[in-house]
């Protein structure tokens, strides 16, 4: 089995790819067919190109890692499969490949991070929009609430979002998801400037342990991403990333 990549200086990295729905094929030869026939199964359209727009980003990550080439046959033998706890786990030929990912999507665009096998990684994308009083103050504790309320007006948006990625990365992380109350973890956003670079976040759970974590803000999206170990903020496959130059969209919805 091949070995996942690491940086220029040797070091281990946890890569990141985004890809928009537009880049998806229209074809399904680079599916499995585990894959084909559990996404023939999905009755809605929004899921079904969510799926497909995940697991067409996961696997070009997954297969740059590798150093795999990314044509159809190579791209169908990378299969997603969901464990016990609905975490994502890669196989490639029917073996579990030597890496961690997390996936996360949004408005037509998708992000697969992918670290060594023996790291826990967590990732999500959410849109800067607004969120409500109500939202802030049933979801995030009382030392979130107070840095989202005495913020700016300017900066409310994005931190409101920032903090709820957080969260749900860290969630990832402990293989959990929102199944777990989103208050039994707490994001302490270390570096409040992930406008041009990626900032540090820490998230700690009531059980003790912290995550070590990092976020960055593309135009009308937030970004942020959790481990279990410390391995340094996630480096992009491709420069720029196409996630610079996003714009948000519902492909999914019915023409007018």
């Amino acid at each position: 089995m091949t070995r996942p990549r690491t940086r220029d200086d040797g070091a281990v990295a946890v890569w990141w790819l985004a890809r928009g729905m537009h880049d998806v094929p229209q074809s399904a030869d680079w599916l499995s067919p585990t894959e084909s026939a559990r996404l023939a199964t999905l009755r809605f359209p929004k899921r079904r190109t969510e799926v497909r727009l995940a697991r067409w980003t996961a696997k070009r990550a997954i297969a740059h890692v590798l150093d795999l080439d990314d044509d159809a046959g190579t791209l169908s033998s990378i299969e997603i499969r969901a464990a016990t706890t609905g975490a994502p786990a890669a196989f490639l030929g029917g073996e579990r490949a030597p890496v961690g990912v997390s996936m996360t999507d949004r408005a037509d665009w998708a992000v697969c991070m992918v670290g060594p096998g023996d790291l826990a990684v967590g990732c999500d994308l959410e849109l800067v929009e607004d969120r409500t009083d109500a939202f802030v103050r049933d979801w995030f504790t009382p030392a979130e609430r107070d840095l989202v309320f005495g913020a700016e007006p300017g900066e409310r948006r994005l931190l409101a979002n920032l903090v709820w990625s957080a969260k749900e990365s860290a969630l990832k992380v402990l293989q959990a998801g929102l199944r777990r109350d989103t208050r039994s973890v707490e994001v302490d956003v270390v570096e409040a400037t992930g406008q041009e670079r990626w900032a540090r976040l820490v998230v700690r759970a009531e059980e003790g342990s912290a995550f070590p974590g990092w976020w960055r803000r593309y135009g009308d999206f937030v970004l942020t991403f959790a481990a279990d170990g410390d391995s340094g903020p996630p480096v992009s496959l491709e420069q720029p990333p196409r996630l610079a130059g996003a714009t948000p969209s519902h492909s999914w919805l019915p023409e007018p």
